[in-house]
């Protein structure tokens, strides 16, 4: 009998940094996340994602790495969490001070806000990419892979 995986620990906070990325617009996807602990020095990471997704945009790459992010950060149960991406257009989007124009992009929007539903408190904050290089890093390395 295996042994059951304990359930994390809730944390207070929670900070994700996402990005997703194409080579080519469609090409060959891939998205990147990681989940930490902004309450250490440095801050500790909880979760890490770096999955290829086939054939897509980059802007369906940064929504779902967006929404794996927020999966992997789920089971912590943390009252707020702060979201830092490189994509202005995902995170306004999602915020819901920019309109959704391109309609596939909305159920993807749609299946972010319903995750960020549970905290109490959202902050967005839109980070430049060399200051996003975990996640840029993991969403190269599964392309690469």
């Amino acid at each position: 009998m295996s042994p059951e995986r304990r359930a994390p620990e809730q944390r207070d906070e929670l900070l994700i940094y996402c990005d997703g990325g194409s080579r080519g617009n469609p090409g060959p996807s891939a998205i990147g996340a990681v989940v930490l602990d902004p309450s250490t020095t440095p801050p500790k990471q909880l979760e890490a994602v770096s999955e290829a997704i086939g054939v897509t945009t980059n802007n369906v790459a940064e929504y779902q790495a967006l929404i794996a992010a927020l999966e992997a950060a789920a089971p912590y149960r943390a009252s707020r969490i702060e979201v830092r991406a490189d994509s202005m257009l995902v995170l306004r989007q999602v915020e819901g001070t920019w309109k959704i124009k391109q309609p596939h992009l909305a159920p993807l929007a749609r299946q972010a806000r319903e995750l960020l539903a549970d905290y109490d408190e959202v902050v967005y904050r839109h980070v430049p990419r060399e200051e996003n290089t975990v996640a840029d890093a993991l969403v190269n390395a599964a392309l690469d892979a």
